[in-house]
């Protein structure tokens, strides 16, 4: 059906003032008088609803009431008109009910809580904060691909099926053919019955099979859907999310370390000139400062330290952790929060961490006790990168994953790349719903992606 987008209404009213125009949405709220009945229509373009002004008599009183109704969908006939209060607003003279809307419509008020929304995720959508949150999510994947292609990257496709652990962890989901009461006697014979005829789980990273592209293909990148079966209920942790991972050959950690400063500089930007309006809403309704603070991060240098010197840091703070700090454990996010948020005030790599806490494809430094790591820490958040150069040398590559008691077979095809003509390489990986929460300040992962999937919710 032929009809206007509200944003366009907005952004260049003057076009269509005292024409007539036709807007399709759903009301988001309404009032009546006795001579006029007010309608604020929205229909996803834009945060910004556009009034209907039904003069009474216009239409019958019967179909007005259905129309008077939180939720129904409407195709409007009018004539917009300049307002000293909205910019301009439309004088119908037609309405058309596409949709009615029950008395039952769980959005009736005008806030509710993120706690509720979660119970409704297939209907939140339709509230104001998740319309920004889904309108800064679709200019952060542009910014993302627009970023890569800009500067030479192939954009792979990592497959989702996968029969390799990235991580190690063991933290995938199985993914199989075979009935729950299979019966098999032994795991051989199960997975010899299933449908790859071997163990598959969704993939946790596409890490493994970038670095196979990027052999080949110099600079790559993926952008996709991960998956970790990890039992961790917190704010920060979903079993599905989506992450970007660029592998780059011919490049070590500070080669690396570089582009990850300038993509997600230039992705904050991005955001920053393309969403004002969003940012303005979750500035005022969301986090104070945080245009300020997005401000702030692309206009000055990341701060640098190793985890050797971090460690320091944290333990002449003065501060109670909960949890204690030594040489050799992993930092906490109370620890990244103290580094990002009262010492460096901004961004922070830490670098160089022990090899023991790391990924086994990590490469090793000379010191044999640390490896070219590093970790993005943002205030607010804590870790959104993890990002190394990988080992090329294929005899320490080995020696690596043997100490972690990993099946070498397995990786037959991943070590091939060290075997035939390796060349030094490094990569990271962002978790889009950790950047998400970044530049909106929404503190719960689970508010920044359609259907969150977590331990215990599908």
């Amino acid at each position: 059906m032929k009809h206007t987008d509200i944003k366009d209404l907005f952004s260049a009213h003057s076009q269509h003032l005292n024409k007539s125009v036709t807007v399709c949405g759903w009301v988001r709220t309404w009032r009546d008088s006795k001579s006029v009945s007010f309608i604020e229509l929205n229909d996803g373009t834009c945060l910004k609803n556009i009034q209907l002004v039904i003069e009474k008599g216009t239409l019958d009183d019967q179909f007005l009431k259905n129309v008077l109704v939180v939720g129904a969908a409407l195709l409007v006939n009018g004539t917009l008109i300049p307002s000293e209060r909205n910019g301009c607003e439309i004088c119908v003279t037609a309405i058309e009910l596409l949709g009615g809307c029950p008395q039952d419509y769980p959005l009736q008020k005008k806030h509710h809580t993120l706690e509720f929304l979660r119970t409704i995720p297939h209907l939140r959508p339709r509230t104001k904060f998740f319309e920004a949150v889904f309108a800064v999510r679709n200019e952060l994947s542009y910014a993302i691909h627009s970023y890569f292609h800009k500067n030479g990257y192939k954009y792979v496709h990592t497959p989702i099926i996968t029969g390799s652990d990235c991580e190690g962890a063991g933290e995938m989901f199985r993914v199989t053919t075979q009935p729950w009461n299979a019966g098999a006697k032994t795991d051989a014979e199960y997975f010899a019955n299933d449908f790859f005829g071997a163990k598959a789980g969704l993939t946790v990273s596409g890490q493994l099979e970038g670095e196979v592209a990027a052999m080949g293909l110099g600079k790559i990148y993926t952008f996709g859907p991960t998956f970790r079966a990890e039992h961790s209920n917190t704010t920060r942790h979903a079993a599905e999310f989506w992450q970007i991972e660029p592998e780059v050959s011919f490049a070590d950690l500070g080669d690396i370390i570089e582009i990850a400063e300038d993509f997600i500089k230039h992705i904050i930007k991005h955001v920053l000139d393309n969403c004002p309006e969003e940012l303005a809403y979750f500035n005022e309704r969301v986090e104070k400062g945080l245009i300020e603070k997005l401000t702030h991060v692309i206009s000055g240098d990341f701060g640098k330290i190793t985890y050797t010197d971090a460690v320091e840091v944290l333990k002449k703070s003065g501060k109670e952790f909960k949890y204690p700090v030594e040489w050799g454990c992993d930092l906490q996010t109370e620890h990244e929060r103290y580094l990002t948020e009262e010492y460096f005030k901004k961004p922070v790599f830490v670098t160089d961490y022990p090899a023991d806490i790391k990924s086994f494809y990590m490469k090793q430094n000379a010191d044999n006790k640390t490896v070219a790591a590093t970790d993005l820490l943002v205030p607010g958040i804590g870790e959104i990168i993890g990002c190394s150069e990988r080992e090329a040398d294929l005899e320490k590559l080995k020696a690596a994953m043997k100490k972690r008691n990993m099946p070498l077979e397995s990786y037959a095809e991943y070590l091939d790349t060290r075997k035939y003509g390796s060349v030094p390489h490094s990569g990271f990986g962002l978790g889009f719903e950790r950047i998400m929460m970044y530049v909106t300040g929404v503190q719960n992962i689970r508010d920044t992606i359609l259907y969150p999937r977590t331990v215990g919710s599908l």
